[in-house]
Parts: structure tokens; sequence; C-alpha cells
């Protein structure tokens, strides 16, 4: 596939980094928050589009995931979007319970303030 027909063309064709990944980014459909970033292999993309419930490939566990499997706090797909060169999906999803593991609505809850930081959930 040329990059005219993947940046122009209506073909789902990912354009997978050197370890067959995509970026993720994952947006709550109610308030439109940023939610999580991560990363998806084609069998993540497969799961997700097959079960609507959003999966990843966990790049510190060389492995599969389905968000919210051990929490119960799974998100559920609303709408996929593919940006012009499909090197990174947008997720909107239904979160049911927090995202981020430290229990926080989202994995984004703090703010630069010069060389520290301050929670801002």
């Amino acid at each position: 596939m040329s990059d005219v027909d993947r940046e122009k063309g209506l073909k789902f064709n990912p354009k997978f980094d050197s370890n067959g990944l995509v970026t993720a980014v994952i947006t709550d459909a109610n308030d439109g928050q940023l939610l999580m970033v991560g990363f998806m292999n084609q069998e993540a993309i497969d799961k997700t589009l097959e079960s609507e419930i959003v999966h990843f490939y966990s790049r510190s566990r060389q492995k599969l995931w389905k968000k919210g499997e051990t929490s119960g706090h799974i998100l559920n797909v609303s709408d996929i979007r593919v940006d012009c060169d499909q090197d990174a999906l947008w997720i909107i999803a239904n979160p049911a319970g927090p995202t981020c593991h430290t229990g926080v609505k989202s994995c984004f809850y703090r703010r630069m303030n010069g060389d520290s930081m301050e929670r801002i959930e």
C-alpha cells in the first residue's frame, strides 16, 4: 500500500512500528478527558474490535492484556478513530471505573510545575 493510499484511502492498514505496535490514546466518551495511552499489536486490535472492550499489548510483560482483566475496570469501546498515516489510534471509551492502576480516573493526574509535579485530580 502506498503512503498516499494509507493517508487518503479508506482501507484500514495500520503502520506498525519496528516492534509491531501502534500507539493508542484513550479518552472518556462522556467528558472527553484523556484517560491513558497504551500500545496495540494486530492481535490487540482484533480482540478490541471483536469484543468491543479495549485490549493492549503489554511491552513489559510481552503479552496481550485486556484492560481491567484483574480490576474489572474495563474500557468499553464507543468509537475508534485512525490518524492520517495510520500509526496511532484514538479510542473513545466508556470506562467501568478508574482507568489508572493507581485508582484514579486518568493516568494523567499530575501537572508539571517547574522541576516538580502537582496533583490535579
